[in-house]
């Protein structure tokens, strides 16, 4: 991290709480601490973002938000390298992964939200009545309040602004709570909306654990309006229990154990190059990695083949997060190993200098488990895919439709006619033909059954983080 670790309240920043160590993933040596959140701390974010919300902050129009939001933008751009920096040092992802996805996709989010309510419009109506004088009904759209953002340690500075940039683009205020493995982006993005010149209460940011600490104190809190996590489904859960005490309206991208499918008639060379991408990018530690895939029998032996070469092939990947995740990650291989073939990697690579302390992982491709086996059925978020063969499009759709994920998939296939039967007949938010990861952040991104609800993304956001109120006027 470029500064030390620090709550940002009421505009000005502390370092208040008990600390904890935080821990390089790439030789396992801890490098500094962060600051625990206390209830209280929680309790004053909490309540600064409710005096924001009286304060000048109501008064901004959409035009002054917009503008707020490209100040914002351009800020994280002066400092671009010091948010990689902080990317790279918190999660161990490669340098060139974090510089040309996490941090562009983090301006891209604040500058994408503020050119949509830049061109926002209300809808009106004209009504008639008995009288034939007519009425006008209009809409106004109205931010729900205070808005808790809980973000995960994957993709910390790109999850992190795709929920705040709007929710302060339709004029709530936030506090947010970073993953406590990750609070170098969090912190730096402070130090940025700070600069940004935004009404003291407006962002706010504390650091903790979840579980009896500041994410649940934070979910729980009756001065909370609404509440968008990105997370484990288990944590969902938690925290959607809390909100339902207060009906406060909640946003969920959780887990996913998305599948690919590849056909006989697809591009085999595309298709593995995609899974490879698909399966192992940020060592398989992205909610859209691939770790399931079912390949069309005729190919499947040339298929396997080659995705098993890639994977051993593969160099520049970084580790898990943490201890606890790759003892995780190695828990499923060990019982895959046992239970199935290993095809490529399966266990913990070797370099002969500070990184053999870290907490890394081969990228893993297995085959021969059934269906129902930990390995293929829960999420594992890690370096590690599954391979299977299918016979026909029926059941294609039937295995990667089971389980009770539905994030998103992918689809290999060179029939046109097959692509379009395919990929809607999915039961995911989002279903990719040949490609992986193409997004337009106008588009709706979101999981159905364990896998969230709710849609993010362009006016799926912006509907999200504020309330719909008609006005009639009798003429």
């Amino acid at each position: 991290m470029s500064s030390p670790a620090r709550h940002y309240v009421g505009g000005g920043f502390d370092a208040s709480g008990v600390p904890f160590p935080l821990v390089d993933p790439v030789t396992g040596r801890t490098v500094g601490e962060v600051p625990a959140a206390s209830r209280e701390t929680v309790d004053r974010a909490v309540r600064a973002a409710r005096e924001a919300l009286r304060g000048p902050w109501a008064a901004w129009s959409p035009a002054e938000r917009s503008r707020a939001l490209h100040r914002i933008a351009d800020g994280i751009e002066r400092r671009f390298e010091e948010f990689v920096d902080a990317e790279c040092a918190d999660t161990g992802k490669p340098r060139e992964l974090a510089s040309a996805v996490d941090i562009p996709r983090a301006v891209a989010n604040f500058r994408s939200y503020a050119d949509l309510l830049a061109g926002r419009s209300e809808r009106s109506w004209h009504t008639a009545t008995p009288d034939g004088r007519g009425a006008l009904n209009y809409t106004v759209r109205k931010p729900l309040g205070v808005v808790a953002v809980i973000s995960p340690w994957n993709l910390p500075l790109l999850l992190l602004t795709w929920k705040v940039a709007p929710a302060l683009a339709t004029g709530n205020t936030v506090v947010a709570k970073p993953s406590e493995l990750t609070p170098g982006t969090a912190c730096l993005l402070a130090e940025t909306i700070a600069e940004a010149e935004l009404p003291p209460g407006v962002f706010n940011l504390v650091h903790g654990p979840g579980a009896d600490a500041a994410g649940q104190w934070l979910t729980e809190h009756p001065g909370v309006d609404a509440v968008a996590f990105t997370g484990e489904s288990r944590t969902g859960s938690t925290i959607m229990r809390a909100a339902a005490d207060r009906l406060a309206p909640v946003s969920f991208e959780l887990g996913g154990k998305n599948a690919g499918l590849v056909f006989a008639d697809a591009d085999l060379e595309r298709a593995v190059e995609g899974t490879l991408r698909s399966s192992f990018t940020h060592s398989g530690q992205v909610c859209l990695c691939t770790e399931r895939v079912y390949v069309q029998r005729p190919v499947f032996d040339v298929f396997a083949a080659a995705l098993a070469a890639g994977a051993k092939e593969l160099s520049g990947y970084g580790p898990m997060v943490s201890a606890a995740h790759r003892d995780k990650v190695l828990g499923h291989l060990e019982r895959a190993a046992a239970d199935g073939d290993v095809l490529a990697g399966g266990g913990v690579p070797r370099f002969g200098d500070e990184r053999d302390g870290g907490f890394w992982v081969e990228p893993t491709v297995l085959t021969g488990l059934p269906e129902d086996h930990p390995a293929v059925r829960d999420e594992i978020f890690g370096p590690v895919v599954h391979l299977a063969p299918f016979d026909t499009e029926e059941e294609a759709l039937a295995l990667a439709n089971a389980g009770p994920y539905g994030l998103a998939a992918t689809v290999w296939t060179g029939d046109v006619s097959r692509a379009h039967r395919v990929a809607p007949a999915l039961d995911v938010g989002t279903a990719w033909v040949n490609t992986w990861n193409l997004r337009d952040l106008r588009t709706p991104f979101g999981g159905v059954k364990a896998s969230g609800i709710g849609r993010e993304g362009g006016d799926h956001s912006l509907d999200f983080f504020s309330e719909p109120m008609n006005v009639c006027v009798k003429l």
